[in-house]
Formats: C-alpha cells, structure tokens, sequence
C-alpha cells in the first residue's frame, strides 16, 4: 500500500517534516506501506506557475499524481495566522478536485502555541471535508512544548492506527464484503470503517 506525506513546512530542518515522518513511522508500525514524501516548499514556484498558465510542472504533476494513487495520505502544515499555510492550501487548489473522493487523510499541523490546536478543526478538517475525503477521528498537532512532552506519542500512534485501519479497509474489505468489494470495485461504508476504528474490548 502507498502512503504519502503531504509537508509545507518552509524551514531545513521542519518540525511540520518532522511530525510527517513520525506519522508515516508509527502508520508503517501498523500496516506495510511504501512511504513517498512530497515538500511543498521545493514546488512552491511551480505551484504559482500553475495558477498563472494552467499547467502543471514536472516535478509538480509528478506530485499531483503520487498524491492521487495514494492509498493514504498523511497532511501536514504549519500554522499561519491561525489556519494552515497559503502554500498548503495552494498545493490542493491546484489539485484535481475528484483525486481525494474516498481516500483516508490523516491530518496533522505545527505551530508556536498550543492555542492554535483547534485549526484541525475549524480549517483543515472542513477542507479534507469538501474534497470528499475520510478523515481519521484523530488529528494531530504539535506545538513548541509538545515535542519530547508525554502525550505526543500517544497522539501518534492513536492517529496512525486509524489511518493504517482505514487503508486496509479501502484496500481489501473485511471479512465477507471482501469478495464483494473485489467483485464490483465497491468500497467499504463510512458508517463500518467508523465501527472498525472504535474498540472492542
């Protein structure tokens, strides 16, 4: 299975990278995935380019096109004046509308302050939303005091477990509907992918 990370952090080192490699760490802990990473900051120039002509880079459809055979995505901004990145919200505006129908997004962000958690909420939740993607229940953030903090990890692997549980999901079905879903391309209901995440114990 293909799991991509989506970074628009802007510095080298990135805390944003960063969080990204610790989600698709703690996700291939769960299931077996190939890892791809796509930094925005290094198509930022062809992203603008696309705005102003309508075509896409090389380098750019060659992320486009990873991001839309993905199994899975993990998302990842830094906090900007409260809501994700102008370069993040770039990235998708840039993007084939159809190519986030059904597929699992994890969603994650940075930022200096703990008061800036709720942007999962009210930005980057709605957004994957409107794309028509399945957001796992957990979202991740991680500000300034997070990192090397108890919690963080916890949050982790909790997110990357319902992450890894939806790809597996989509992929092969469970139990019974797996022959089905073979048989006539269908994919497994939001409300049974929302009953395998919850526990059972």
């Amino acid at each position: 299975m293909k799991l991509v990370v989506v970074s628009a952090g802007l510095s080298v080192p990135s805390s944003t990278r960063l969080l990204g490699d610790r989600l698709a760490a703690a996700v291939g802990r769960a299931a077996e995935v190939d890892v791809q990473v796509v930094e925005l900051r290094e198509l930022a120039v062809e992203i603008a380019q696309n705005f102003t002509n309508g075509f896409p880079g090389r380098a750019l459809a060659a992320a486009q096109e990873a991001v839309a055979g993905a199994d899975g995505l993990i998302v990842v901004t830094p906090v900007f004046s409260a809501s994700y990145s102008g370069l993040f919200k770039s990235f998708f505006d840039v993007l084939d509308p159809e190519a986030l129908v059904g597929k699992p997004v994890l969603i994650a962000a940075t930022g200096g302050s703990a008061r800036h958690s709720l942007v999962l909420e009210h930005a980057l939740r709605p957004l994957f939303a409107y794309l028509k993607a399945v957001v796992v229940p957990t979202g991740v953030y991680a500000a300034s005091e997070d990192w090397g903090a108890e919690g963080l990890d916890g949050r982790i692997e909790r997110a990357a477990g319902e992450l890894a549980a939806l790809i597996a999901g989509l992929s092969v079905g469970r139990g019974p509907r797996a022959a089905r879903a073979d048989s006539f391309s269908a994919v497994v209901p939001f409300e049974e992918q929302l009953a395998a995440l919850r526990p059972t114990g």
